[in-house]
């Protein structure tokens, strides 16, 4: 199952390197993958969920994109995942929220990422509109993934 849902991340991530964002900030995407992380973290549990998304990132990067690739997903994927790890534990956010903090959290770490690799801290002036994104598309994908989990067998009314 984790095999198959690593698979479906990395359709994700092909479908979104395929998409053109009519966005004038470089590097903003939708965050398709965490989709399938979502489910993971919800369904299996955090480590699982974190072996998925790093093999996640691997591959993408080498399939689709480079090794900055690599560094600005990896960076990404590791803050957000702690991020949703924590809120997920807090009881306080259900899956939409996790999945909002997440995408917040991720566009934070790259633009750190960046700002580092740039020497330059006028990065941080695309954050705001990165965190509008990282919070509308998080929240289309956490509906996204309430819903499925809602639909899996054993989950039943759970909205995780």
């Amino acid at each position: 199952m984790l095999g198959m849902l690593l698979a479906f991340a990395l359709i994700l991530a092909y479908v979104e390197s395929l998409l053109p964002l009519p966005f004038g900030v470089p590097g903003m995407k939708l965050g398709l993958p965490n989709l399938a992380v979502l489910l993971v973290l919800y369904r299996f549990g955090g480590k699982e969920a974190l072996s998925v998304n790093l093999a996640r990132v691997v591959l993408s990067g080498f399939l689709f994109g480079n090794f900055a690739s690599i560094l600005y997903s990896l960076s990404g994927a590791l803050l957000s995942f702690f991020v949703m790890s924590v809120c997920k534990k807090g009881k306080g956010f259900g899956v939409v929220g996790v999945s909002v903090a997440g995408g917040c959290a991720h566009n934070l770490a790259q633009a750190a990422v960046a700002a580092m690799v740039t020497s330059t801290g006028q990065i941080f002036y695309y954050l705001p509109p990165l965190i509008v994104c990282g919070s509308l598309t998080g929240f289309g994908l956490g509906l996204a993934a309430r819903g499925v989990l809602a639909r899996l067998p054993g989950n039943a009314g759970k909205e995780g």
